[in-house]
């Protein structure tokens, strides 16, 4: 608790709570990343399912997850300047622990992913494995199910 109590007090805290146009702006920079990030993996997880046959694996998957990268990063580090404003509450509420737990679920899940010879297998031949397809299904689900529990925040 006193962790969170010191969070609160940080200047970052200090200043996105005296000033709306900063938080206006961090909360519109989280929601664009956020943005980048579900545009970018929920096609990346489709192609990999089967669908957009057309547009070659080898080009899409690079690409796409390179941008989720950065989408996550970004989110990431807006999340914590917006956790800093009320740490107390959000630690507490069961939608904000769920996206959390579901961000790091989701996360893993790439880096295992991006770790295995699948991967590497199926961006070099452009047709993935049961594996890889496994993994796009449970990545697909997560980061939907981030993304409700990250508007569930406000009505908790």
């Amino acid at each position: 608790m006193e962790i969170l109590e010191w969070i609160g007090g940080l200047a970052l805290a200090h200043h996105l709570k005296r000033s709306a146009l900063l938080y206006m702006a961090v909360n519109a920079a989280h929601i664009l990343a956020i943005a980048s990030l579900i545009g970018a993996i929920l096609p990346l997880d489709l192609r990999i399912l089967g669908l957009f046959r057309s547009f070659p694996l080898a080009v899409l998957g690079p690409f796409l997850s390179r941008a989720a990268s950065v989408g996550v990063v970004a989110a990431v580090v807006t999340g914590l300047c917006l956790f800093t404003v009320r740490p107390v509450e959000y630690a507490g509420n069961p939608a904000f622990l769920c996206k959390i737990g579901l961000l790091a679920f989701g996360v893993l899940n790439a880096l295992l992913l991006h770790a295995s010879p699948d991967w590497r297998r199926a961006i070099s031949l452009g047709v993935a494995s049961f594996r890889v397809k496994l993994s796009a299904a449970i990545s697909f689900f997560i980061w939907i199910g981030a993304l409700i529990a990250g508007r569930w925040i406000g009505f908790l």
